[in-house]
């Protein structure tokens, strides 16, 4: 791995680099454990491991929004390497802005003022892919959905970044996509939720001693509940209304 650069804006240490393997370039992020910031409600050290399982559910429960995500050594020490994806700066999926001027079939999540007083909204584009990542960060426990997090790649895919804040046990969700709240969940979105409660349910317990590489045995439990809790009462939830229910900032 060589590194390239560094984003100078995130709250933790995050570098660019290019992986290199028999001839083959691919452009990652790599977020060195050590360069994390401590927190006074997540464990130190903790946030790679989060990265990946966060990475690990989103796979088992077939939504694939977490670009391929992994535990390695890198030159700064072990932390999490992910795919870098290159984005279409011409297709905006969140956004900040004036009342009339909210696109087509956006859904509003909150209206304020902008630094000059002038009225604003926060407004998300209603897809199919939004949708599934708006129930992904329910199960995964997102403390950390913000605007910013949520990429439209040149490929023509959705995905969501940053995901260090994942996991816990106690209710932390935090998102920007609250455009479905009350809504009830189709099939097809709960669909997935099946697909990771079997996984979680295995025989051979392969995939929850995988989680358990990355969490703890409480928080994977956690995660089950969380499952249930959709499975049972299948409709976008509200805010719990225990903490803020959008990160700050929203991008």
């Amino acid at each position: 791995m060589e590194v390239t650069g560094r984003l100078v804006d995130a709250s933790n240490t995050t570098l660019f680099g290019t992986l290199s393997v028999d001839g083959v370039e691919l452009s990652c992020v790599y977020k060195p454990v050590r360069g994390e910031r401590p927190l006074w409600d997540f464990p130190d050290g903790t946030l790679a491991g989060r990265e990946v399982a966060s990475y690990l559910v989103s796979e088992a429960g077939g939504w694939h929004v977490v670009p391929p995500t992994v535990l390695r050594e890198g030159p700064f020490g072990p932390g999490m390497v992910q795919v870098w994806v290159d984005t279409d700066d011409e297709r905006e999926l969140v956004d900040v802005c004036p009342p009339a001027k909210v696109p087509p079939g956006w859904l509003g999540v909150l209206r304020a003022r902008d630094g000059r007083g002038d009225p604003a909204v926060l407004a998300h584009a209603d897809v199919p892919e939004l949708r599934g990542m708006a129930v992904f960060d329910v199960v995964a426990n997102n403390a950390d959905r913000k605007g910013g997090h949520v990429l439209a790649g040149t490929d023509g895919r959705i995905y969501g970044v940053d995901h260090g804040l994942c996991l816990h046990v106690e209710q932390k969700l935090r998102t920007v996509l609250w455009g479905w709240v009350g809504q009830s969940m189709t099939p097809e979105v709960l669909e997935p939720l099946r697909r990771l409660r079997s996984a979680l349910d295995g025989s051979s317990g392969d995939f929850r001693d995988e989680l358990g590489e990355h969490v703890t045995r409480r928080e994977v439990r956690a995660l089950r509940t969380r499952i249930e809790a959709l499975l049972k009462a299948p409709c976008f939830p509200e805010p719990s209304g225990y903490g803020p229910a959008i990160p700050w900032p929203a991008f």
